[in-house]
């Protein structure tokens, strides 16, 4: 079991064959509230970027064509702005509290988080069926618990 921020971060060689539906979240850019009326993404140049992330937030930001300057931070990542070592974060959200209480906004989303099931691509050759055994059950009880309880539902 793993979350999807760190299957796109270390791009290993997995099969994902299961969402769990918990541990719901979201991968966005921030900024400085101060900064979000003026700021255009589309004139982002060389900006300096804070993350747990630096794989997917350079990627991220290739694909926009913006060159930026990566410090990997671990721990309270949106306290970057607010001492002057980035422009931007690359972050995990859930409520949107802690954003809010640092004076930050998401900009932009990346993609959505979640804990997945995943496989060993050589496991799941040489152990197909006990594999999707145990698959076909765990979804089973997924889909039970997600079904079958509304405080469940309103989590995912």
């Amino acid at each position: 079991v793993v979350g999807k921020d760190t299957l796109l971060e270390q791009g290993k060689d997995l099969y994902e064959p299961l969402d769990l539906k918990f541990g719901y979240c979201r991968l966005v850019v921030a900024e400085p509230k101060a900064l979000q009326e003026d700021d255009d993404p589309t004139n982002w140049s060389n900006i300096r970027v804070a993350t747990k992330y630096p794989n997917v937030t350079e990627r991220y930001f290739a694909s926009k064509g913006v060159q930026v300057e990566l410090i990997k931070l671990y721990g309270s990542i949106e306290l970057a702005p607010l001492v002057g070592l980035s422009d931007l974060i690359v972050d995990l959200v859930e409520s949107g509290n802690t954003l809010k209480a640092n004076g930050l906004v998401p900009m932009e989303h990346i993609a959505d988080i979640s804990s997945r099931l995943v496989v060993n691509k050589a496991a799941m050759r040489a152990h197909h069926r006990q594999i999707r055994d145990v698959l076909d059950r765990v979804a089973a009880a997924v889909a039970e618990t997600v079904d079958g309880d509304p405080a469940a539902r309103e989590a995912v």
